[in-house]
């Protein structure tokens, strides 16, 4: 029993125990939770309050700069207005000022119209006195006015022809005093300051070779060698009776320099038959093509050309192979080049496209296929092909007056052209075609009426035309000399220039018996 009593005892004591323990702990929890909800509370209050600052101070941010805008928008409106005042007031005077003029233009017209009808009067009083003039001096020298006036024109229009013929020679004197010291200065120091050669092209080629037995070896087995030799090349080999020579004939510069160093390298190798004569050509066509490239460039490196097209600077090369009336083409072409360098300096132009434009002004006589074009206009087109400019493409297509110049450095390129053909020794003309110039020229001086006798001296440089003095007049005279020499302009094709000079003498002659 007392064991019991004092386990119900513990189990009270400890449930007591337990409650007290727990609603102690509610209250604590209660007092803890109550303490944080009033630190939350208290926080929120101050996030509020602060956001509520921030707000403030954002709207007043806003609301200034919205003021500033306003401010400004104010500002240029009121600009605006009273520039609009200015122009109205501006306007406003302009207008006042066109209603005066126009007020005073008004009467300018009335006093206008008023002399105007006082003129009027005066012109048919005038009128009417020129016709009765015109009548008594009718009546008087027995002829209409009509009749005298065309009498007094024919009689003008010979005074004026004479007079105008006078004229037009006077000006050509006075310009060419003018003009021929200072042209004659330019070209001569232009052709001074250039180095010329003499011309040696042909169209044949000598190969020496040491001994006759050697002929025999490059002919061949029944000419086998000799004609594999010629169909490779394209050139005639004449073996002949000449000592220790072999002739290369053909018109073609390239293919006989080929040919010749073929036959050079075949007779020191000593191996001549059809196979390796091939084998030799290839290698020698591969040689002269690399060595006209080679040419090309240092022709330009020379001259000082940069920027040309590779294909242009290969025709340049090719241009050493080639020859005109005895004159090598690549010679000529950089002597045109530095005339044309000179002369454009001594013009104030610029020489380095004169110079451009000297060098490539025949390029249209070196071109892999011949096309039917004469070689300017074929050149034109070659250098518009590969991009050259304009100024030199007219350069080339004009200086044999194909077509129409449209730079100032066309006319010099012609002019230097026809200075380094023209100069003494420079070419060999072929005598047909030298006296058929020559025969022209006496022809064309001949078909004047009145003229008795025409000569052409100085290798065709000078026409001199003998005219009779009793069917030619002195004035008459200057006609012809002027009308042949633009004859033998645009008809006639020549190296340099022609002087005309017509001649008209009158003799006196008897015999005393």
């Amino acid at each position: 029993m007392d064991v019991i009593s004092i386990i119900i005892g513990i189990v009270v004591g400890a449930g007591v125990g337990i409650g007290l323990t727990i609603a102690f702990l509610k209250k604590g929890i209660e007092s803890k939770s109550k303490q944080i909800i009033d630190e939350a509370k208290a926080e929120a209050e101050v996030q509020r309050k602060e956001k509520l600052i921030q707000a403030k101070e954002k709207f007043l941010q806003l609301k200034e700069e919205h003021e500033k805008i306003i401010n400004e928008r104010t500002r240029k409106v009121t600009n605006l207005e009273n520039s609009a005042k200015q122009k109205s007031d501006a306007a406003s005077k302009q207008l006042e000022e066109v209603k005066r003029k126009e007020a005073e233009i008004t009467k300018i017209k009335a006093n206008l119209s008023h002399q105007l009808e006082i003129v009027t009067a005066k012109e048919e009083e005038l009128e009417k006195n020129h016709r009765k003039q015109v009548e008594s001096l009718e009546k008087i020298a027995g002829i209409t006015a009509d009749e005298a006036k065309s009498q007094l024109v024919e009689a003008l229009k010979e005074e004026a022809k004479t007079n105008a013929l006078a004229h037009i020679k006077d000006i050509v004197e006075e310009a060419k005093i003018n003009a021929n010291k200072e042209a004659r200065k330019i070209v001569v120091q232009t052709i001074q300051r250039v180095a010329t050669e003499q011309a040696i092209e042909n169209s044949v080629s000598v190969f020496n070779i040491d001994g006759d037995e050697v002929k025999g070896r490059i002919i061949g087995r029944e000419g086998r060698n000799i004609r594999a030799l010629e169909a490779a090349t394209g050139v005639e080999i004449i073996v002949d009776d000449t000592p220790e020579a072999i002739i290369l004939s053909c018109f073609d510069p390239v293919r006989r320099e080929i040919a010749r160093l073929s036959l050079h390298q075949l007779v020191t190798d000593g191996r001549i038959h059809p196979a390796r004569i091939e084998e030799v050509v290839k290698k020698t066509q591969k040689q002269i093509e690399d060595e006209i490239i080679e040419i090309g460039k240092r022709t330009t490196i020379d001259l000082g050309i940069h920027g040309l097209h590779p294909e242009l600077i290969r025709m340049v090369g090719r241009m050493k192979y080639r020859s005109s009336y005895g004159q090598n083409l690549l010679q000529h072409s950089r002597e045109v080049a530095n005339l044309c360098a000179t002369m454009a300096s001594e013009l104030g132009l610029n020489p380095k496209l004169a110079k451009r434009a000297g060098l490539l002004h025949d390029i249209g006589k070196v071109p892999d296929e011949d096309p039917e074009l004469p070689h300017a206009i074929l050149g034109m087109k070659i250098a518009e092909k590969y991009n050259e400019k304009p100024d030199i493409c007219n350069a080339i297509g004009a200086h044999h007056d194909e077509i129409e110049m449209t730079t100032l450095i066309s006319p010099i390129v012609q002019v230097c052209d026809a200075i380094s053909g023209a100069r003494p020794g420079a070419r060999r003309e072929v005598m047909e075609s030298y006296i058929k110039r020559i025969k022209e020229l006496e022809n064309i001086g001949m078909t004047y009426p009145g003229v008795e006798q025409a000569y052409a001296i100085q290798a065709g440089r000078e026409l001199r035309v003998i005219v009779e003095s009793g069917k030619v007049t002195d004035t008459q005279a200057d006609t012809i000399s002027f009308e042949l020499a633009q004859k033998i302009q645009t008809e006639m094709t020549y190296p340099g220039q022609v002087k005309v000079t017509v001649i008209r003498e009158k003799r006196a002659v008897n015999y005393a018996k």
